[in-house]
């Protein structure tokens, strides 16, 4: 078996346009989503705007958990809030930056059925997800101990 590069002159699969596709509206959708969603000022706890629970983690130990304040950075970043977007959580403002960057790219893919600039690939795509995992554990650890 063979492995074939893909060129910007190689067509994609149906399936992977339809999978790009599908990811570029999923998260056009949680932009929109998050955007329509009043910032709490507590600095987590936005999600509670959508139905969702209390986060289970901060409910039993009183400590936020590495995921709380998302959404919150979300809605702050998305109203043009940097400093309070990165101060509820800056793992989650990296992604939703992330978000906004990936979400046109995936969609324009998927539209023209060719990549377009970048061939993703696992190398690149690991550090980026590890050093997202690295910010996102050390600004847990500096919310936790300055609350």
């Amino acid at each position: 078996m063979t492995n074939v590069v893909l060129t910007s002159q190689t067509k994609l699969r149906p399936g992977v346009r339809l999978l790009l596709a599908v990811a570029g509206v999923v998260g056009l959708a949680l932009l929109i989503t998050a955007r329509g969603l009043e910032p709490d000022p507590r600095g987590y706890g936005t999600h509670e705007q959508l139905g969702l629970t209390p986060c289970f983690f901060q409910a039993k130990t009183g400590y936020v958990c590495p995921a709380c304040g998302t959404t919150t950075a979300w809605a702050h970043l998305l109203r043009g809030e940097i400093g309070q977007a990165a101060s509820a959580n800056l793992g989650g403002t990296l992604l939703c930056l992330a978000t906004l960057c990936i979400v046109p790219w995936l969609l324009v893919v998927a539209l023209i059925g060719r990549w377009l600039g970048i061939h993703p690939s696992w190398p690149p795509l690991l550090v980026i997800g590890t050093a997202w995992l690295g910010v996102t554990l050390l600004d847990w650890l500096r919310r936790w101990v300055l609350g």
